[in-house]
């Protein structure tokens, strides 16, 4: 088989015309690009250069293998280009997945602080769980302490969120400072996806002494908040969407107070993590402190 630097050594004495020119070129000595040479044509069965008083000159077969070992050495030039970009952020692409109440607004000032700093990478948001990550679908998943993620990945705790009653701006407890769970016994309970639900928090059951309510599910964050704010019911609402709430909707803290809940990134070993993904958890664990 060939290798490079027998394609290298062809290339530079088809530019030089010699092999002792080439030599001088290749920091070898003529006896050594004659034999690299002479073995390139042993395996190749057939003459590369006719050699000539002064220089050599390639055969039919050589003007056929100069052209490919170029033509090689150049796509391995431009592969060697491309991934240095990529292991120094210049390009490529990194995957990001959340769940919705860190879409609101953590998740997009953590992409926009990130192509700020590395204009050349492409960000992707999309709809994957940590379980992704070996596949390439998702390269940091945002999930919490509800979540499970699985033994071959990494968790770096991001944040920890407190939990609060949402209520409608005109509710009767609306003005209270603080809500006493045992005061919402009769209510109607809205319900959501995972992990933006009323979750496994024990103590709003215990307190309510029984199970909520269920009266609407909805998955979606802005009809959650529309079905608090037309009084159809109240709901359970993380602190980091706090800044996305509507005005007409009001968030209280509880008495007891309502567990709070860890947010992780979950991402690949250090070892087959790409920079991108590196770098987009140095980006995330930066703006978590702030919320902090």
């Amino acid at each position: 088989m060939l290798d490079t630097w027998s394609l290298r050594v062809l290339a530079e004495v088809a530019e030089r015309g010699s092999f002792s020119a080439a030599a001088e070129a290749l920091t070898m000595t003529q006896p050594a690009v004659s034999r690299q040479i002479a073995s390139l044509e042993r395996r190749a069965g057939v003459r590369l250069f006719r050699r000539l008083p002064r220089g050599v000159v390639p055969t039919a077969a050589g003007v056929l293998a100069i052209d490919e070992a170029r033509a090689i050495l150049g796509r391995l030039a431009g592969l060697e280009a491309r991934l240095g970009a990529f292991a120094q952020l210049r390009s490529g692409h990194v995957r990001l997945s959340a769940f919705p109440s860190a879409n609101t607004e953590f998740v997009p000032a953590a992409i926009r602080r990130f192509s700020e700093l590395y204009p050349g990478v492409e960000v992707g948001l999309v709809q994957a769980g940590p379980g992704e990550l070996r596949t390439g679908a998702v390269d940091v998943a945002l999930l919490t302490s509800w979540d499970e993620a699985g033994d071959d990945v990494d968790l770096v705790p991001l944040l920890d969120e407190d939990h609060r009653i949402a209520l409608p701006s005109t509710h009767r407890l609306a003005g209270r400072t603080t809500v006493p769970l045992r005061e919402l016994r009769g209510e109607t309970w809205i319900e959501g996806s995972h992990p933006d639900c009323l979750g496994p928090l024990d103590v709003l059951e215990k307190t309510l002494g029984g199970p909520p309510r269920i009266g609407f599910t909805c998955d979606d964050w802005t009809g959650k908040q529309a079905l608090v704010a037309a009084g159809m019911g109240v709901t359970i609402m993380s602190t980091l969407a706090a800044s996305a709430v509507r005005p007409d909707v009001a968030l209280r803290p509880t008495s007891p107070t309502l567990p709070r809940r860890r947010v992780l990134a979950a991402v690949l070993p250090p070892a087959v993590r790409t920079p991108a993904a590196t770098a987009m958890l140095t980006v995330l664990t930066s703006l978590a402190a702030g919320y902090r």
